[in-house]
């Protein structure tokens, strides 16, 4: 039941934040926007690290990740926000969001089904394409109306 209530309020936590983001994006830039979320979120887990995980979690563990492509969360996380300030700035939330979310499904899926970055290979399962393909004329029907 936890996963279920944390993939909901992540879903609609990016949602209200690719909002603030775009609207902050408009009165200052994207990338200086982009560089606010950033070292916000970092400020806000290093104090939550410090007060929960310190003891047992010290920062020179981040260092024995391997394989270190691990480690390009950072990275990748920058993109997303600027993708995400992007779509929602060019399509608006609900359609941005709907192919932000389309596009999560397939590559999760892809992640899954292959294997990928040492996740668990699941193995292809046509009840799941079936599913993501009716997701998917969900986001046409959405669009249809326009």
């Amino acid at each position: 039941m936890f996963g279920i209530i944390a993939a909901l309020l992540s879903g609609a936590l990016m949602s209200i934040q690719g909002v603030f983001n775009t609207e902050v994006t408009k009165q200052t830039g994207t990338w200086l926007t982009n560089s606010f979320v950033q070292c916000t979120g970092f400020l806000v887990c290093l104090i939550i690290w410090f007060f929960k995980e310190r003891k047992k979690n010290p920062p020179i563990e981040i260092l024995t990740v391997e394989p270190k492509y691990y480690l390009l969360g950072g990275v990748i996380g920058a993109f997303i926000t600027f993708t995400v300030i992007a779509g929602m700035s060019a399509l608006g939330p609900a359609k941005a969001v709907m192919l932000i979310v389309a596009a999560q499904l397939i590559v999760a899926y892809l992640i899954e089904v292959f294997g990928i970055f040492g996740v668990e290979k699941s193995g292809f399962d046509w009840m799941k394409l079936l599913g993501t393909g009716l997701f998917l004329a969900g986001i046409i029907l959405f669009k249809a109306r326009e």
